[in-house]
């Protein structure tokens, strides 16, 4: 079946990166000249997907707005011929049919997925976690598709992290399949020590069955007293097993204050219009 929906869990409250997020979502925070959420919808719509729902909580209406159409500001840009600028917004609004549900309590990852249970229907569906940018030639939803269609199993986006960051992520039991390839058997959200499998973790796409609801209703709170999705997928894994791709990618994470200035810097140096210009004001700066 061919993955057309996918779902964007943009509730999380952006607490490590105030005092920025007190009033905008992190969701929202401009890369060079784009919200963060932007390039994830970019993301999801070169993979193929049509069909988008976030879920988002209070306080993020902005990002309605955002890929709502602002007719206003479309006639005065018309007016003073700003063309360009024009043709730069007006795609926003129609990327793709975006759909947006309120998570009405934070109650984890695992719990904002069962709220797209009646969008997604008996479908498989991607998930484009809102915290994660990753740029990449070839989107790396469309990778983790692509491993679907071929295996037929549900399917993490895994890479490497330093030992000393694991404990923050999830870390999975893998065995090679063939070149990016791996199965995945088991997995454990945010390990001690004791308990690490391996140094591969998700990071921030999957591909999951609809069978996952049904795991996700009888799931019980985890990590953080939290409906944990991790432990939804590790129920799916040791049954049927999933596909972990290492994809080719760069990835941002958007709820780091490092990492948001790494991500503006590096996707400044490669803008079109002011790549050149920034290079050269680096140097400068840089006394190089």
């Amino acid at each position: 079946m061919k993955i057309t929906k996918a779902v964007i869990p943009a509730a999380g409250l952006g607490t490590r990166i105030l005092p920025a997020t007190k009033a905008m979502p992190k969701e929202m925070y401009p890369i060079v000249d784009k919200p963060a959420i932007q390039y994830i919808v970019e993301e999801a719509v070169r993979s193929g997907i049509t069909d988008i729902l976030m879920i988002i909580n209070r306080g993020k209406s902005i990002i309605e707005d955002h890929f709502d159409r602002n007719p206003e500001l479309e006639l005065a840009l018309e007016k003073s011929l700003k063309t360009e600028i024009l043709e730069s917004i007006k795609p926003i609004s129609s990327m793709a049919n975006i759909y947006f549900l309120r998570q009405k309590e934070t109650k984890g990852l695992g719990h904002a997925i069962k709220c797209a249970r009646s969008f997604v229907g008996n479908e498989p569906f991607a998930v484009l976690y809102g915290d994660d940018i990753i740029i990449s030639e070839k989107p790396v939803c469309l990778q983790l598709i692509e491993a679907y269609e071929k295996f037929g199993l549900g399917v993490v986006g895994a890479k490497e992290v330093p030992e000393k960051n694991i404990g923050k992520y999830g870390s999975l039991k893998l065995k090679h399949i063939e070149n990016n390839h791996y199965m995945c058997t088991d997995m454990i959200e945010k390990p001690t020590p004791d308990k690490v499998i391996s140094l591969f973790s998700i990071m921030g796409r999957c591909i999951l069955p609809p069978e996952i609801f049904n795991i996700l209703d009888i799931t019980p709170p985890g990590v953080g007293n939290e409906i944990q999705l991790t432990d939804a997928m590790k129920v799916l894994s040791q049954r049927n097993g999933m596909i972990a791709v290492d994809f080719i990618g760069k990835r941002y994470d958007i709820g780091n204050k490092l990492e948001i200035v790494k991500a503006a810097v590096e996707l400044a140096l490669r803008h079109q219009e002011i790549g050149e210009d920034f290079k050269k004001y680096l140097l400068n700066e840089l006394n190089i």
